[in-house]
């Protein structure tokens, strides 16, 4: 079974855009988890426009489940991830000024630089997820580094998809192999949606765990937070 991570940052969108806390997000974190979530998983940007750094230590004393802190690892993202201590912590080299993360890193050419942040989140005990594209060389590189997963960038999957599935996961599906290869875990995330999650669960061996924020929360307008999840859920358990 693939686990299902929730990302609010979604919901702090919405909330930011008012003053107060309308929606409530530690509410909602909460009810994700009580409707089947089985992680939560924040992405804190340095201008703070979604999930706030300041919400992070309500959000990790109040997840019962995984809790997954997303994002570029700069000393201000280090010192509050390492104060709070999630149980995953995913690098991802998105800017600062990227409207959202459209790329993974080059575990070759920032090889080292990502190995001592690798060995800084597991002193603290925290498990490491390095976003890359669906790339064997980065899958390698990754784990070389010594993260404990990868998580594949699925945008450019999604986009293809729409118009030949299968180019869209061939490159995905020769990664995942090498990942089993070498043993490194494999989680997966960005515009993964209710029309595409299936097919690429059934093809990628050993997916141990997906993050969906944008659609899921988008979906949520029309069919309810509880029925949403529940639908992602059926659309990850095997046949």
């Amino acid at each position: 079974m693939t686990r299902l991570s929730v990302n609010i940052n979604k919901v702090a969108l919405i909330r930011n855009s008012r003053e107060g806390n309308l929606p409530n997000l530690y509410q909602i974190a909460k009810d994700c988890e009580y409707f089947g979530a089985e992680g939560i998983t924040v992405h804190p940007r340095p201008d703070e426009r979604h999930v706030r750094y300041a919400d992070i230590p309500m959000l990790r004393a109040i997840t019962m489940s995984e809790f997954n802190i997303e994002g570029n690892p700069i000393p201000k993202f280090m010192d509050l991830v390492l104060a709070n201590k999630p149980d995953q912590c995913t690098l991802v080299p998105d800017s600062p000024d990227a409207l959202t993360s459209d790329r993974g890193w080059d575990t070759i050419k920032h090889a080292d630089f990502l190995t001592d942040i690798t060995a800084e989140l597991h002193k603290a005990g925290i498990r490491v997820s390095i976003f890359v594209n669906a790339n064997t060389k980065m899958v390698e590189g990754a784990k070389a580094i010594g993260a404990d997963r990868i998580e594949f960038y699925t945008g450019d999957f999604a986009r293809i998809f729409v118009h030949n599935p299968k180019l869209a996961i061939e490159p995905h599906r020769k990664a995942a192999k090498v990942a089993n290869d070498i043993g490194i875990g494999i989680n997966a995330g960005h515009d993964l949606n209710l029309d595409n999650i299936s097919f690429y669960r059934k093809h990628i061996e050993n997916l141990l765990e997906v993050s969906i924020g944008h659609a899921l929360i988008s979906d949520a307008l029309y069919y309810g937070l509880d029925n949403t999840i529940q639908m992602y859920l059926r659309a990850l358990q095997r046949d």
